[in-house]
């Protein structure tokens, strides 16, 4: 099984920036879509940006130009910059990473990191 454990939430003020980063932890691990969701309290989690192996990716309409997504190349893992950020992005936001591990499909997510945008 391919743990991710995230990093980097925090209380930020409006017009901050944060990076979040999550690694994932395990064996003959190969990523391919990579990918951040968030939840904003009291909504739906909600995908905030993806990263596929052709290295295409895809955002939130309300975060491009802003955040961007990336792998870790010195480790299994993947970031998500934040820059500009607003009070309307705070949530708690969760990586999720499929691949394979010895040759079997796997999907995991991480356990959650709150980010706090103060007006």
């Amino acid at each position: 099984q391919v743990k991710l454990v995230e990093s980097g939430g925090g209380l930020v003020p409006a017009g901050g920036s944060l990076t979040l980063s999550c690694d994932a932890h395990g064996d003959m691990v190969t990523m391919e879509t990579l990918a951040w969701y968030r939840q904003p309290p009291r909504k739906q989690r909600e995908l905030v940006a993806q990263l596929f192996v052709s290295d295409v990716t895809h955002y939130l309409d309300s975060v491009k130009g802003l955040f961007a997504i990336s792998r870790n190349n010195w480790k299994n893992g993947v970031y998500l910059t934040m820059n500009n950020l607003k009070p309307e992005d705070t949530a708690v936001y969760y990586c999720n990473i499929n691949g394979t591990q010895w040759g079997r499909s796997f999907n995991s997510w991480g356990q959650g990191t709150q980010v706090t945008v103060s007006s």
